[in-house]
């Protein structure tokens, strides 16, 4: 029998209910989609109003001024140490909650749950409000920024190491058990030699993403080239602005190419 006769079957042994269901889905999903453009207020006077308000905004970022480079180079490069310091402090922490959350190797299953669902609070959570937060506790510069990527990183990397551990084969960890080794030379021998490549890839990834967030935190005071930003657009600036999205194209592109070395390297 053919496919299609099969496919033809399919459809007419089915229910008339159940052939509808497809037509409810995509008039629900319809109905969702209006009701979320009213609820917006989005109509084509102020569509058509924005659109000429961005085209005088463009036509004032060329051409940019690259006369402030000397200026921001220095909030760029602390944008880079946030980045980098943030992923660093959430790449130790993830690899103590990913050994202790891998149900394979986990002391209890209660520290399992209660490490899980840690990673889960803390990914829940976006860096902006963890930034907002540590301002309030620590006040503005570059700490608070570097304590949220942290705190933000770990709820991605806890969650990504404790999945890689859980994905090592049963076998090696009885292997260097049987050989009477402690739990932290099982660790050690077994479990992070096995996972190395992976929370190798998956440490550069948060690093990128990072580089992304640590320019967006500048923005409520968390240190780096955000605050620059801000600054430019308030003043109407919009060629420094350009120059400045440019700065942060550059600094986001040559992390993402180092990554991709260091990834190229470990294979």
């Amino acid at each position: 029998m053919s496919d299609l006769k099969i496919v033809a079957q399919d459809l007419y042994g089915r229910s008339p209910i159940r052939r509808l269901v497809p037509l409810w889905w995509a008039l629900g999903l319809t109905a969702l989609f209006v009701v979320s453009i009213l609820g917006m207020n989005l109509n084509i006077a102020r569509i058509i109003e924005g659109g000429e308000r961005l085209r005088v905004m463009l036509g004032q970022m060329f051409p940019p001024n690259f006369g402030i480079l000397g200026r921001i180079i220095g909030p760029a490069i602390e944008t880079l140490y946030v980045a980098i310091l943030g992923t660093f402090l959430g790449v130790v922490f993830s690899i103590v909650i990913g050994v202790l959350a891998a149900h394979n190797i986990t002391p209890h299953v209660t520290v399992e749950i209660a490490l899980k669902g840690f990673s889960a609070f803390t990914r829940a959570v976006p860096a902006l409000i963890w930034a907002l937060l540590f301002i309030v506790a620590v006040g503005l510069g570059p700490l608070p920024g570097i304590l949220a990527l942290a705190v933000n990183s770990i709820g991605m990397l806890g969650k990504v190491f404790a999945e890689s551990i859980e994905e090592i084969d049963k076998g090696q960890i009885e292997a260097v058990a049987a050989t009477g080794a402690t739990p932290l030379q099982i660790i050690s021998k077994a479990i992070i030699p096995s996972v190395t490549p992976a929370l190798v890839s998956w440490s550069l990834f948060r690093l990128d993403i990072n580089i992304r967030y640590s320019a967006v935190l500048g923005v409520v005071g968390a240190g780096g080239i955000g605050l620059e930003l801000v600054r430019s657009t308030r003043m109407l600036a919009f060629d420094e602005t350009l120059t400045i999205t440019l700065l942060i194209f550059v600094m986001v592109w040559a992390v993402e190419y180092v990554n991709n070395q260091i990834r190229a390297f470990i294979r």
